[in-house]
Order: structure tokens, then C-alpha cells, then sequence
């Protein structure tokens, strides 16, 4: 299906969600380059799920620098040379250190952030993922991540509710909210297709999509 009309897609939402699978697979359906999160290189991560409060803002550092780095490596490579579609929007990534950084940490963090962000390109379209606390735990589990194991159903609740927050306010660009608890865009190629045509209809600048819509 085209989708030349976003050559920059970010599909969003918070941890077993399925945006990485969903990011994949418009990618390989419509030739756009990949771009996605590598949380396997965070030395830090599985030591975060299991002591957070020591380990948050290593944890959170790394993955600022990572995120900047592929996309200062996408811009210097013309990144409307062809489309990109990514599992990650950097605006969102405070959203995890104000849940998990100590105040003095949360201070620095922050000027980290602004000064890397300013110069991350846009998005033409964001692709937000919803699901309940309880339907993530659930993929979470079922998908056995070793390092994804400490995960608490109240570190998903918080999380859940801070995602609503941000894209109850999110403006910058074109906003698809997608309800996920039924939707399943990789064993199911008519809900994939469903989203796909309802991405190439979009008109207004925030739209909603559920199964059945």
C-alpha cells in the first residue's frame, strides 16, 4: 500500500504493546527503511527491571545516547531519501525518566535531553498503541524476555498512565490512536490491512482506530 504522503512514520506505545512487530511489518510491506529501538545493547537494562533505583539513570542515559546517535546517523544519510518507519518517538523519552530518575538525576537528565533533542527531525505520523496494563503484562510474559522478568504490574500501570498524558497533549505532528488489545496486525493480515487503509485515509491531524471502526 503507498504511504507516500508520510515518509516518516513512528509507531509508539509502551512495552508489549507490539510497536516494534507493527514497525516491522509496514516497513517490510511498504520498502521503508527500519529504524528500531535496540534494547539488547543496554548493558544496563535487566539490572534496571531488577533494582530501579540504582540503575535508572545509567539505564536511561544509554538509550537517550543510542536513540540520538541513530538518528543523527539517519539525517546525515538524507532521511527523506527514502521512507523510514520507526519503533521509537524521542519526544516520549522523558517519559520514563520522570517515572524512574531521583530528582537531582531527573535535573541532568533533562539538560541532556534538550540539548540532543532540538535537532531530532519530526515525524509525519505517529502511530500510538494502547492496551491495559494487564493485557501487556500478559504479551510480556508470553514473549519470556529474560531481562523483561522484574517488570511489576505497577511499574505498567504507571507507565500506561504517563503514555495517556503525553499523547492526551501530543501536537506536533499527525496522531493515530490505535486500540490494541484485540488487534493483531502479524497473525492477522486483515487487521494489518484494516490499519493500513485507514492510515492512507487520514485527514484530520488526531484520529482514533479500533477494530471493527
Amino acid at each position: 500500500m503507498n504511504l507516500d504522503k508520510y515518509r516518516y512514520i513512528v509507531v509508539e506505545g509502551p512495552i508489549g504493546v507490539g510497536k516494534t512487530s507493527l514497525a516491522r511489518r509496514i516497513a517490510a510491506e511498504t520498502g521503508a527503511q527500519p529504524l528500531l529501538e535496540q534494547p539488547e545493547e543496554n548493558p544496563f537494562l535487566e539490572r534496571f527491571y531488577r533494582d530501579a533505583t540504582r540503575y535508572a539513570l545509567p539505564t536511561q542515559m544509554f538509550f537517550l545516547f543510542q536513540r540520538m546517535n541513530q538518528l543523527r546517523d539517519l539525517t546525515q544519510t538524507d532521511l527523506f531519501s527514502a521512507p523510514v518507519v520507526s519503533d521509537f518517538l524521542i519526544d516520549k523519552d522523558p517519559i520514563f525518566a520522570a517515572l524512574t530518575l531521583a530528582d537531582d538525576e531527573l535535573s541532568l537528565y533533562r539538560q541532556m535531553f534538550e540539548h540532543f533533542s532540538q535537532s531530532a527531525p519530526r515525524p509525519d505520523l505517529v502511530i500510538y498503541l494502547q492496551a491495559a496494563p494487564a493485557t501487556l503484562a500478559e504479551r510480556i510474559k508470553r514473549r519470556g524476555i529474560p531481562a523483561e522478568s522484574g517488570i511489576s504490574d505497577t511499574y505498567l500501570e504507571r507507565l500506561c498512565e504517563s503514555y495517556s498524558r503525553f499523547f492526551h497533549h501530543y501536537e506536533v505532528t499527525s496522531l493515530l490512536i490505535v486500540n490494541a488489545e484485540k488487534f493483531n496486525p502479524l497473525e492477522r493480515s486483515e487487521d494489518f490491512e484494516l490499519l493500513m487503509r485507514r492510515i492512507a485515509s487520514m485527514r484530520g491531524k488526531r484520529e482514533f482506530f479500533s477494530r471493527g471502526d
